[in-house]
């Protein structure tokens, strides 16, 4: 599958993934326009049936793909994976270690047939002491701290969404793109990349281990932290709604005085700068709050707008699907699942050439492509045949 005129056009990946990080790479290089086979047992990707929270999963981590149903118990599936290997630039899998070496799919066995492949594993730890471990996502935050930073030590919380999942299939879809880079500059060897979910969280912690490492203090959870600004907060409006304000500059601090009656706020000499109004918060919080609640959230939005202060709404993910910025031309795409319901998604976050990849992708129906691509291994290989003759 070719002609797309996407940068990934012609690349092949064959994918062997699950849940949600590893089909997380796959969905990223086929937004980016590779052709991504998804090879499934005869039952198919568990995920496919998952309901509740798990419902998106499937077909928002697996649009745009190609579904080929091989059954690992007969030997000819387990010869049409490896011509399907054969063909393809990229391998990814999310098995632990060792399930693979069952099916002839090992790390020794990979190199010795296909010495070209790029291999890519997501696993839930790096090489190390816990890399027999099998991991979450909410594992991973608890082991990081990440959960207690974004809670209390008390009171762990984990991120509102499969944040690292997701992240560690963005850091595959790099690993690849390099990979690929280097093959371009002439290298004919493949690569064996492993993705860790634990190191992958770790990366997203650095920044207060480093802190820590720097002042010897230990970094304050978000609830628990010390403000770095005189209004960094949320205050609730004079029609119910509740909207963050953040005033981070001295332009904005005066700006914001101004605008909202806070001239007394201004005119202290005690407030003289941002250090006297972070150590003055006690005093300027129950002022702000008192004003911000004579508001309605429409007005103050337009006036914080114009004065260019950040600001935002406290939203929930179904009021995205109303947010004029959202709703703009591209910001959400349109696919289809694999009923062929139509469904919205927020575009893949970037713009090429000024506009926006994602529109129009199907989720595939469970072994949709099967012969069709066992149809176009024989052909090659019949190609192979009369070139070899």
């Amino acid at each position: 599958m070719t002609g797309t005129g996407l940068p990934l056009d012609g690349v092949r990946v064959v994918e062997m993934t699950h849940m949600v990080m590893g089909p997380t790479c796959g969905m990223i290089l086929a937004q980016l326009g590779a052709e991504v086979i998804k090879v499934e047992p005869p039952a198919g990707d568990k995920t496919r049936i998952l309901g509740g929270m798990g419902t998106s999963f499937f077909p928002l981590f697996n649009r745009g793909k190609r579904s080929v149903v091989l059954d690992f118990a007969y030997a000819e599936d387990r010869e049409m994976m490896h011509r399907l290997l054969e063909s393809a630039d990229v391998f990814l899998e999310n098995f632990r270690d060792g399930q693979l070496d069952k099916q002839g799919l090992g790390p020794e066995e990979l190199r010795r047939r296909h010495p070209h492949l790029i291999v890519v594993g997501h696993k839930g730890f790096l090489s190390g002491p816990y890399e027999h471990r099998p991991a979450l996502d909410e594992v991973v935050q608890m082991m990081s701290g990440l959960a207690a930073m974004t809670g209390t030590r008390d009171k762990p919380q984990r991120v509102g969404s499969s944040a690292n999942d997701i992240m560690g299939g963005m850091f595959g879809a790099i690993a690849i793109l390099a990979a690929l880079y280097q093959k371009r500059g002439g290298n004919e060897d493949g690569a064996d990349i492993r993705i860790g979910l634990f190191e992958n969280c770790l990366f997203l912690v650095a920044q207060h281990m480093v802190e820590y490492e720097m002042t010897g203090r230990k970094p304050r959870s978000m609830p628990e932290r010390e403000h770095a600004w005189p209004i960094y907060d949320i205050f609730d409006t004079a029609d119910g709604d509740r909207i963050f304000i953040g005033v981070v500059t001295e332009g904005h601090w005066w700006s914001f005085c101004r605008e909202f009656g806070l001239q007394e706020l201004a005119d202290d000499p005690t407030l003289g700068n941002t250090t006297d109004r972070i150590l003055a918060r006690g005093r300027i919080i129950p002022r702000v709050t008192e004003v911000i609640k004579g508001w309605k959230i429409a007005d103050l939005s337009a006036r914080l707008d114009a004065l260019n202060i950040a600001y935002s709404p406290i939203n929930r993910p179904e009021d995205l699907l109303r947010d004029p910025h959202v709703l703009r031309p591209g910001g959400l795409v349109q696919n289809f699942n694999a009923d062929g319901a139509p469904f919205r998604v927020p575009a893949l976050p970037v713009e090429w050439n000024g506009g926006n990849i994602g529109e129009g992708l199907k989720v595939p129906v469970l072994g949709a492509d099967t012969e069709a691509v066992r149809a176009e291994l024989e052909k090659k290989k019949l190609s192979s045949t009369d070139n070899a003759a």
